[in-house]
């Protein structure tokens, strides 16, 4: 059974801004490019039928297409680093969005998520990465911004058992209101390739 997740895509441009930011950090292991997003809602494992249910929930969203800029990078996990991450910047279209998405997952019986939003895209894992070597590697990129992006559409992926970062497969897409086709469709020229099973 896939885990699932809804997220938003990052678009090849900012794609490779963030690939820049890759090395330099002892003990990580670094994300695919093709497979960076900004997850909004993991779901976890579900059965089909409650994959099918949130799906059908899901394409009574109507949001606004918006742009979104990512900038600053950050750690999780404190004394202990266990992850390290681009930022994204403040969004209320953003928060809307996923509001609404963990709204319906709660009305469709899913617990709530415990962890607050933090939009991000997870650069790298870490193993045994010492809380200075981490605090190095930040220190090094804290000027870190992309240019802006239009976001087109939201999505539902889902991983396999892995060792976590991928791949990750968009099962299906949803457009965001006023997204010129070109955004919503995601062509291969304007979005990183999909790695399939």
């Amino acid at each position: 059974m896939p885990r699932l997740f809804t997220a938003l895509e990052i678009p090849r441009d900012a794609a490779l801004s963030l690939s820049l930011l890759r090395g330099g950090l002892p003990g990580a292991r670094w994300i695919d490019v093709e497979n960076y997003h900004i997850t909004l809602r993991f779901i976890g494992d579900v059965e089909g039928h409650v994959a099918d249910e949130i799906a059908n929930a899901l394409d009574r969203v109507r949001r606004p297409s918006f742009p979104l800029t990512l900038s600053g990078v950050g750690a999780f996990g404190g004394k202990k680093p266990h992850a390290v991450w681009a930022g994204v910047t403040a969004s209320p279209d953003l928060q809307g969005l996923q509001a609404e998405i963990e709204r319906i997952c709660q009305r469709l019986g899913l617990p709530p998520d415990p962890r607050k939003f933090t939009p991000h895209v997870t650069l790298a894992r870490l193993r045994n990465s010492s809380p200075a070597q981490v605090a190095h590697y930040l220190s090094a990129r804290g000027n870190f911004a992309a240019m802006p992006f239009r976001v087109g559409r939201f999505v539902l992926m889902s991983s396999r058992d892995s060792i976590g970062g991928g791949p990750y497969i968009v099962e299906e897409a949803w457009p965001l209101v006023g997204a010129d086709a070109r955004a919503a469709e995601r062509p291969e020229d304007d979005a990183m390739p999909r790695i399939l099973p």
